[in-house]
């Protein structure tokens, strides 16, 4: 497995704002990181022409809420691409606690890639899917 297809992580802090009522952090906060680790993903690994060019929509969210997180956690969110069709990518995604490496939720994502200029979905070619997923879809 090359590294672009290899797990990529963002570190991130939790913020007061992240807080619900009940004092941990709140599932819309999760969902967040979900979609903020993979945008950081596609600019750290696309180049600037391909992100020019494509633009990414959520088609799907599946997620599952294993530990709750507090203020004053860090948050390591771990995302790779699975199976990719030239018009379909899913995401996974696992969110850790930096301290202790616990798994507080994971996340299973379909993205559509639109094309910047129409807004309408856009096939993506085998350099891109052999350069983001692990497992090519026929």
């Amino acid at each position: 497995m090359n590294t672009e297809t290899s797990p990529f992580e963002l570190t991130l802090p939790v913020e007061p704002a992240d807080i619900d009522e009940l004092g941990h952090v709140n599932n819309v906060a999760y969902l967040r990181w979900v979609q903020d680790v993979a945008v950081a993903h596609w600019r750290t690994v696309a180049s600037a022409a391909e992100q020019a060019r494509l633009w990414w929509i959520v088609v799907r969210h599946e997620i599952d809420y294993k530990h709750p997180a507090y203020l004053g956690d860090r948050i390591v969110a771990k995302t790779w691409v699975g199976t990719a069709s030239r018009i379909r990518f899913e995401r996974h995604t696992e969110l850790l606690r930096e301290s202790d490496r616990c798994l507080l939720a994971k996340a299973r994502t379909l993205w559509c890639p639109i094309d910047a200029a129409t807004g309408k979905p856009a096939s993506v070619g085998p350099d891109i899917r052999a350069r983001f997923s692990v497992a090519e879809e026929a």
